[in-house]
């Protein structure tokens, strides 16, 4: 009889130890609250839907349900980089997604090496994510400050054009400005002035003095070229001080719709951006447009197609390895992965694991029925022409 209770004791506890492995374990570490808190919601609402859209409504892969745990860095390095440890060692998740801070990432990524286990980074742009501080566990679906500058000098660049930039003092503005201008040297375009400023500026009288004295005896086409995340963007008030005085005109890179709205002020302008929901022609995209619109009343927006990218990733992922339980499976199965997204083809490069993808040239227009500079497709920059430089070697 005791050897009948031990074994039917065993039975029991292995099948509650198979019930409760039975699960996907994904954790989003993100900055929920604070300043990127726009950036933060698309960024979930688009890893959801892209788990949705992946496993046709379902949220289980071969069976196993998918359970998100979410974290809230509050934009803090120290928090993103123990809550990831949290969600590792305490939620024992298989994948990490997130952050939306490049601050933060660059934080975190030891502590994925650390557990050896797979971080998606999504959205933070920073070329040393994928650069000097990448380790082997990390993949970053979101697009890096090369292909931003590469795409915009695409846009922007060519023989007789100086261009000046303004930047947040941080990695997401410095990374950016050194991708720009390394990209602008094959355009036949100059820099003739760079500057920082904190990110919480919210007067730049003094930073714009400085470039339009610096670009006052440049000749030929002019301009200023601004990189910003989050809240504040100068284009606006640096617009209200008239820079075409000094023959410059504003340059800048796509953003979220509530952005668009200071495009309003400038039809014409032109640069490459990420993405803008009309752009995209593909089954995904229109998944998400039409979802999106239903649930929402809105478009998806720049961040909601990144994070859907992400989640469509999470699962391509473990399917290809056959679970979630084994990392260096899951790395191999990643490594050279192609996948749909709402831009298209994605791939994850071997020797770094940056998503590679398509960006688009734009040019704003005025648009009936709409309280923003809309970004009409110029043309589409393939992934193929994008010559995106490796940086962790």
């Amino acid at each position: 009889m005791k050897g009948f209770l031990k074994t039917g004791v065993a039975a029991l506890t292995l099948a509650l130890a198979t019930a409760a492995s039975a699960e996907i374990r994904v954790a989003h570490v993100y900055g929920k609250t604070g300043p990127f808190e726009a950036y933060a919601k698309q960024s979930h609402d688009g890893l959801m839907m892209g788990l949705e859209y992946a496993t046709g409504g379902t949220m289980e892969i071969n069976g196993e349900k998918i359970v998100v745990i979410e974290k809230d860095t509050q934009l803090d390095p120290a928090t993103g980089r123990s809550l990831l440890a949290e969600a590792y060692g305490d939620d024992d998740v298989h994948i990490a997604v997130g952050p939306v801070s490049s601050g933060v990432a660059l934080a975190m990524l030891p502590v994925a090496e650390e557990y050896e286990r797979v971080l998606i980074v999504e959205p933070a742009v920073a070329d040393s994510i994928t650069g000097s501080a990448w380790n082997r566990y990390i993949f970053r679906t979101g697009r890096n400050s090369s292909q931003d500058a590469i795409s915009n000098a695409v846009a922007l660049g060519g023989d007789g054009v100086t261009i000046a930039t303004l930047a947040q003092d941080y990695a997401f503005g410095r990374d950016g400005v050194s991708a720009f201008k390394e990209a602008l040297e094959a355009t036949g375009a100059k820099i003739a002035h760079e500057e920082y400023v904190p990110t919480d500026t919210t007067d730049f009288t003094a930073a714009a003095e400085r470039i339009f004295n610096a670009m006052e005896g440049e000749s030929g086409d002019k301009k200023l070229f601004i990189i910003w995340a989050g809240g504040g963007n100068p284009m606006s008030k640096i617009n209200a001080m008239d820079p075409s005085r000094f023959g410059v005109e504003i340059a800048t890179g796509g953003n979220i719709l509530a952005a668009l709205k200071a495009y309003k002020e400038l039809p014409g302008l032109e640069g490459a951006t990420y993405y803008y929901y009309e752009i995209p022609q593909n089954p995904v995209n229109e998944w998400l447009v039409k979802e999106h619109f239903d649930r929402h009343g809105t478009p998806p927006d720049f961040f909601t197609a990144g994070g859907m990218a992400s989640g469509i990733a999470v699962v391509e992922a473990i399917k290809k390895a056959g679970g979630a339980e084994d990392t260096d499976a899951l790395i191999a199965a990643m490594e050279g992965m192609e996948w749909e997204t709402p831009k298209g083809k994605m791939m994850f490069r071997a020797e770094d694991h940056q998503a590679m993808q398509s960006m688009y040239h734009f040019r704003t227009e005025i648009q009936d029925g709409k309280d923003y500079g809309v970004p009409v497709l110029v043309r589409e920059i393939g992934l193929d022409e994008m010559k995106i430089p490796l940086r962790n070697q």
